[in-house]
């Protein structure tokens, strides 16, 4: 079965480098890192082809405001909606659906100001706890039944909205990376074996040391 992660964020430079798109960051740099590159939706028909389930799937009709990888080991779709953010389920519902995938087979990634920043947890479901681009993800598919990383951008004391759009600071990069490098690996470990049980147990135990 293929799996599809999903990171959230904004489309476009000015948003590149916020807080808001945490969700875009660990996926750009998995993908540096498995040497995947991101191709626009109208590109989508051409890298399924020949591929023994994508490939077999009727052509994709949906909403094409987003990029993806594709990978075959692990076997996954990994999608950045460009709907902007609160719109994040139009695009994340269709393609869930066109792919064959069940909610369990979906990850999503994405910034949480209840977490202090570099804080991450990872949940097999819940709310959208306030965060918009879940709430409309939720809502599109109807459930909230998928998994689910969490990347702790911290509250501030005054505007939450100016804060998620804030760049991080050069002070911060360092740290950012480490949480970056964290975040991956534990997508790539679910890709893998999608079991979210397991790959909470290992990393959550690895995650709370410090605490």
């Amino acid at each position: 079965m293929t799996r599809i992660v999903v990171g959230l964020g904004n489309p476009g430079p000015e948003y590149e480098r916020t807080r808001h798109n945490v969700g875009f960051l660990v996926l750009d740099r998995l993908a540096r890192q498995e040497g995947l590159l991101f191709r626009t939706a109208r590109n989508l028909k051409d890298a399924c082809e020949g591929d023994p389930v994508l490939g077999a799937r009727p052509p994709y009709s949906g909403p094409k405001k987003f990029r993806f990888a594709r990978s075959l080991d692990p076997d996954a779709l990994w999608v950045k909606p460009e709907t902007f953010m609160n719109l994040s389920g139009e695009v994340v519902a269709p393609l869930v659906r066109w792919a064959g995938a069940e909610p369990h087979d979906l990850m999503v990634v994405y910034d949480d100001l209840d977490l202090e920043p570099g804080v991450l947890r990872l949940r097999p479901w819940g709310g959208a706890g306030g965060q918009r681009g879940m709430r409309s993800i939720i809502d599109s598919l109807g459930t909230d039944r998928f998994p689910r990383l969490r990347v702790g951008i911290g509250r501030p004391r005054t505007d939450a909205a100016r804060h998620v759009l804030e760049e991080f600071s050069e002070k911060e990069l360092p740290d950012l990376e480490v949480t970056l490098a964290e975040a991956g690996e534990a997508v790539l470990d679910w890709l893998h074996s999608g079991d979210i049980e397991k790959c909470m147990t290992r990393f959550h135990s690895r995650w709370n040391q410090g605490d």
